[in-house]
């Protein structure tokens, strides 16, 4: 068990940390994981992925897990801070012959207590459609007649090992006709009962509908949009069929995407090293992003969509403007990459007047919901309707955090010195009302950006036959659906940044980190944008990617190891925070006030491997 204090601690487990709003704890007997506990070998696998639904069962305990170690998928109740684990009753098990699980996605809007849709993405480039709840396999897409076999696993306590495949689950092309490359990301498109993306290590992303088949032939393309560093195309077939759009974005893999908080725009993050922001409707670039060195990692969102947050190989977080299109901070804690950046909407605050008092998930935020994007929405929503009818100053602070393939938990905050470039950097808080610092970024043409969060629309309607039918927005300038084929190449959202010119010199972070310097060597080849190489000497310095001290450095509120390797999981759930490492062991950290007695199960014993 890790110390507290002490000098010989540094390189052990931590089990609990306190930040202003008090301390978050550890709850050994929720830690989930495969059956037999056992530290999973993950030498060449893939990374451990969670993925949480709410069935919104009348019992009150309708939260489901879903995540994936090495070949198998597991499915249980997720029983969170409330009780203990139970890894002797999954409600479902899958291991997968010739191919393993990358990701997954639960389909919110359909989940019920009698069934709910998974999407799984694959190492060899197919997405399976499962309902874990009825044990079926609905659909595979990206697949051919001619297969071998994916198995299902029924486990039991007297069949704990791989033997124990006990039915054919489904049919896996041995040749993939859309993409024969693995399965980055995969998620439900926001609003939508049947559309889902799907993206690849080939850098291209495909859009799909369940409703409908793939076809038997190679999917032939035509153009529909092109723009410097992407192109869409739409699939060119007598009767509707999947892909409905094929984006082919940057150079190298396309890692992760997010939607924002109402859908409407798309952040994509890739091996090249570049965040790119795109209407998702109209299909236009925003704007975009490079990196410090190397590719990027992980994307996300803040809860009222103003700004993005993006990890990677230069082992920082960057924090960029979508109103500007600007980075404002850049965030150094991390010894290594960082794989995933995620927002806390729950300690997210908004004050009045005064300084910032954290209370960690207390009553502000009550109403919102356990998962999904309601529960972004409603902190949108509330730090709109303090945009819009109080004129008194507030004070937000947007709390996010990151972890890595250096075990390190980090939380950040991001505060209004840091919001407000116009005014000198300090350590004391301003109290400019941060809602209104919002100005069209330089080569807009005196069009207004409209954040997406400003104002919280109903899900957008979205086609079941998108080819063939309308799906736009009211203040998009045109819509994928106008058939339209660009005729040129559209140029990229100007980006703005100030023309302050001091210099803010941050101090060296105390902790040892593994940061390159920039040179003519830190190009991975990889930095190429349409047909021309960017140098990444040529970027450095500019708006696409400023000096370290031409913005913001950030420190961590608290940086602890918590974790034997790598971490490859980051949630904020309204009463803890769940992480993941690549050992398969999903830990959960419950909240200041929120961790109670736990009644653990008999068979409960101290969890082997990761967080003792």
């Amino acid at each position: 068990m890790a110390t507290e204090g002490g000098g010989k601690e540094m390189n052990e487990i931590k089990t609990q940390f306190t930040t202003r709003e008090g301390l978050y704890k550890l709850l050994p007997h929720s830690e989930y994981s495969r059956p037999n506990r056992v530290p999973f070998n993950s030498q060449g696998s893939n990374p451990v992925r969670v993925s949480f639904v709410n069935l919104n069962d009348q019992s009150g305990n309708g939260d489901r897990l879903c995540f994936n170690v090495g070949r198998e998928l597991y499915f249980y109740i997720y029983k969170g801070v409330r009780k203990a684990a139970d890894l002797s009753k999954p409600i479902d098990k899958r291991i997968y012959k010739g191919t393993q699980p990358t990701c997954h996605d639960f389909n919110h809007l359909t989940a019920t207590a009698e069934s709910v849709s998974l999407l799984v993405g694959f190492s060899a480039g197919q997405v399976q459609l499962i309902d874990p709840i009825k044990k079926e396999t609905s659909k595979l897409f990206n697949e051919e007649n001619s297969c071998q076999h994916l198995w299902k696993a029924d486990w039991n306590e007297d069949r704990q090992d791989e033997g124990s495949k006990t039915s054919e689950e489904a049919l896996v092309t041995v040749q993939r006709l859309i993409d024969k490359s693995r399965v980055t990301c995969v998620k439900w498109v926001p609003g939508s009962e049947s559309l889902f993306l799907v993206a690849h290590s080939s850098g291209s992303m495909y859009l799909y509908n369940v409703e409908h088949t793939c076809g038997t032939t190679a999917p032939h393309y035509q153009l529909l949009k092109q723009g410097e560093s992407f192109a869409v195309h739409t699939c060119k077939s007598k009767s509707t069929r999947n892909p409905l759009l094929k984006w082919t974005v940057g150079e190298g893999a396309l890692n992760e995407f997010a939607f924002s908080p109402d859908g409407k725009f798309l952040a994509c993050v890739s091996q090249d090293g570049f965040l790119r922001v795109f209407n998702f409707d109209s299909v236009e670039l925003h704007g975009t992003m490079k990196s410090y060195f190397g590719g990027l990692l992980c994307v996300c969102w803040s809860p009222d969509g103003k700004y993005i947050v993006t990890g990677g190989e230069d082992d920082l977080v960057t924090v960029w403007s979508f109103v500007d299109c600007r980075v404002i901070a850049r965030g150094h804690g991390h010894k290594s990459w960082v794989s995933v950046v995620a927002f806390d909407p729950y300690t997210t605050s908004v004050e009045e007047g005064d300084p910032m008092e954290f209370s960690g998930s207390d009553e502000d935020f009550q109403d919102l919901l356990h998962f999904g994007r309601d529960r972004a929405n409603s902190t949108q929503s509330r730090l709109s309707k303090r945009n819009s009818t109080d004129s008194r100053p507030v004070s937000v602070t947007y709390r996010f955090g990151s972890v890595g393939q250096d075990t390190q938990l980090c939380l950040w905050d991001l505060t209004e010195d840091i919001l407000f470039p116009h005014q000198p950097l300090s350590r004391a808080r301003t109290h400019t009302n941060v809602m209104n610092a919002t100005s069209p970024p330089a080569g807009s043409n005196g069009n207004s950006v409209t954040t997406p969060g400003n104002s919280v629309p109903p899900p957008l309607p979205r086609s079941n036959s998108l080819p063939h039918s309308a799906v736009s927005n009211a203040g998009s300038k045109s819509s994928v659906m106008d058939g339209a084929i660009a005729s040129g190449v559209s140029k990229f959202a100007t980006l703005s940044l100030h023309d302050r010119k001091e210099r803010h010199h941050e101090k060296d972070h105390k902790r040892n980190h593994s940061m390159g310097h920039i040179s003519s060597k830190s190009s991975d080849k990889l930095n190429l944008v349409t047909k021309t190489k960017t140098d990444p000497a040529k970027t450095l310095g500019t708006p696409l990617c400023p000096r370290m001290e031409d913005v913001p450095l950030l420190e961590p509120l608290i940086c602890k190891k918590i974790a034997h390797e790598r971490l490859t999981v980051l949630i904020f759930l309204e009463d803890c925070i769940v992480t993941a490492c690549q050992e398969g062991f999903i830990c959960t950290w419950g909240r200041p006030g929120k961790v109670g007695s736990l009644s653990s199960p008999s068979q409960a014993s101290s969890p082997g491997g990761t967080v003792v």
